[in-house]
């Protein structure tokens, strides 16, 4: 997919130009081109390290699973990856996490363990060290830098050594993860690694220490159209992440509601509020998994956290948190647009040019505004969730 097109500026012109020239399906099939092309795109992350760093407790954090699941990597004292395994994103197939064997056994060799996990198939490797990293985490770095691929030194079990350091008289957690990652950075300058960048991170509390700037950092390295995916996928561990989300999701909406104006434009009896109410769940159910809203990702917090479910559920206000179906989103609209306003379009839009134009704009706002409104809802209640979430954290 590295040929995958997005809608750049220059794309967005033609868009605005074919508007211009009353050319709204043109418009609409370039946004239907983006979308497909959009539930297509893949992310391949590979998670290496010494047996014992924590990498499969990683790559279920990272998935936004617990370690005893059904679908999660099992995690041990011994290694306990002896092949690449795949492990998809229970809400996002398309983003699939690897937990690949440990390195560092007597005889390793960077370039032949590459060549066996297959690396070609990765957009960027994470190399996880619970303590000092080692020659065999420099060598495998080395050997990805050759083949033009990213990598990412991840210091694991930071809160451990929080734990540890906490006995201790005249105890600053600041000084002491600054002193993990001076060591961390040092070892790697000792065997070669030129401006080593180290992420200290606990994957039981992955929305603490440098989790937060691990994401910001892959994203902005990842290529444009992978970088949602990789936002989306992520659990909801910070009001940065959950802000960011809203964001990216607000920006499809135009094209949403551009989809949904074309289709205004056909005068066929109920076309329109077909299409309007399939656009509406599918996006709504896009937005509620994103904010990791669902009973699952909220019973995980929970865990996590130590407050009850109930709680949790008791701040989210939205009635799309009951149900997201055609007969919820068919009353949202009713009342949002009103069933007058559902026939008003379908006759405005028999009159030649000039009234599909008409009742495209109205099929076009409404969407704009229910969809609008509906992320509003959902992302007030993420954000909610995760503050009550927090609160037991402080």
């Amino acid at each position: 997919m590295d040929d995958y097109v997005v809608i750049e500026d220059e794309e967005v012109k033609e868009i605005r130009e074919a508007l211009e020239e009353s050319n709204l399906a043109s418009a609409a099939e370039k946004i239907q081109n983006y979308f497909n092309q959009l539930d297509h795109v893949t992310l391949n992350v590979a998670v290496t390290g010494e047996s014992g760093s924590g990498k499969s407790t990683f790559v279920n954090a990272f998935r936004g699973v617990g370690d005893d699941e059904t679908d999660s990597a099992p995690t041990g004292v011994v290694e306990t990856t002896m092949e690449p395994k795949c492990y998809p994103h229970p809400k996002y197939p398309n983003v699939q996490v690897w937990d690949l064997p440990g390195i560092g056994t007597p005889n390793f060799r960077a370039d032949e363990y590459l060549q066996k996990v297959g690396f070609e198939r990765y957009d960027f490797f994470i190399i996880i060290a619970s303590e000092r990293f080692k020659v065999s985490n420099v060598e495998l770095a080395r050997e990805i830098q050759k083949m033009k691929k990213r990598f990412y030194f991840v210091r694991s079990k930071i809160d451990d050594n929080i734990r540890a350091e906490k006995r201790k008289k005249n105890f600053d957690q600041d000084t002491t993860l600054n002193q993990i990652r001076e060591d961390c950075i040092k070892g790697l300058q000792t065997n070669g690694v030129e401006s080593p960048v180290v992420f200290l991170i606990s994957s039981f509390d992955l929305g603490y220490y440098d989790f937060p700037l691990l994401e910001e950092t892959m994203e902005r390295e990842l290529p444009k159209h992978k970088r949602n995916i990789l936002l989306l996928s992520l659990p909801n561990l910070t009001l940065e992440i959950n802000n960011k989300k809203k964001e990216a999701l607000q920006a499809d909406i135009w094209k949403m509601a551009l989809l949904s104006g074309a289709v205004a434009t056909v005068p066929i009896p109920g076309l329109s509020v077909a299409v309007d109410v399939t656009i509406l769940v599918k996006e709504i159910t896009r937005y509620y998994q994103a904010f990791s809203l669902d009973d699952e990702s909220l019973q995980n917090l929970s865990a996590r956290t130590e407050v009850p479910l109930e709680e949790l559920k008791a701040v989210c206000k939205s009635p799309l948190n009951k149900e997201i179906s055609a007969d919820v989103i068919i009353k949202l609209l009713t009342k949002a647009a009103g069933a007058s306003l559902m026939v008003i379009e379908y006759w405005v839009s028999t009159i030649p040019v000039l009234g599909s134009m008409a009742a495209g704009g109205i099929s076009y706002a409404t969407t704009y505004q229910m969809l609008k409104s509906c992320l509003n809802e959902l992302a007030d209640d993420s954000q909610n969730v995760l503050m009550r979430a927090l609160q037991s954290e402080v």
